[in-house]
């Protein structure tokens, strides 16, 4: 696996399997982040997101939609993106970094937890889930 510096990257692929991109984290960046490169387009989210995604997943005991949805646009109660936005989460709201490209969190956060073997994923063409292992 990769170690998931700049250098040496995550490559992941979307739950689809339609994209690819690379993540890899910053601690140096305050707050600390992943930094999530799909194509020409850079989104960073908190790097706490791994634990308390996982955490939450844990929690709810079952498997939860994804429900990945851009910034501006509304998301379905109970998802994943859902719960990367929420006021209640540990971060207080978005885990998503830079503003304009804070959404995508249900599309792109998934499938580095899975690789990290947090998680199950599945990889259907659409409506895809994940669940704590």
């Amino acid at each position: 696996m990769s170690a998931g510096t700049k250098d040496d990257p995550w490559r992941l692929t979307t739950a689809p399997g339609t994209s690819e991109y690379t993540m890899y984290r910053d601690d140096a960046a305050d707050p600390p982040a992943l930094v999530c490169q799909v194509g020409s387009t850079r989104l960073s989210y908190h790097a706490s997101a791994i634990d308390d995604l996982a955490t939450w997943l844990r929690e709810q005991g079952d498997w939860v939609p994804l429900g990945a949805a851009d910034e501006n646009k509304p998301v379905v109660a109970g998802t994943i993106e859902a719960w990367g936005r929420d006021p209640v989460n540990p971060v207080g709201g978005w885990y998503g970094l830079r503003k304009g490209y804070r959404g995508r969190f249900g599309m792109y956060l998934p499938p580095l937890l899975e690789q990290l073997g947090l998680i199950e994923l599945t990889h259907d063409a659409r409506n895809n889930k994940a669940r704590a292992k």
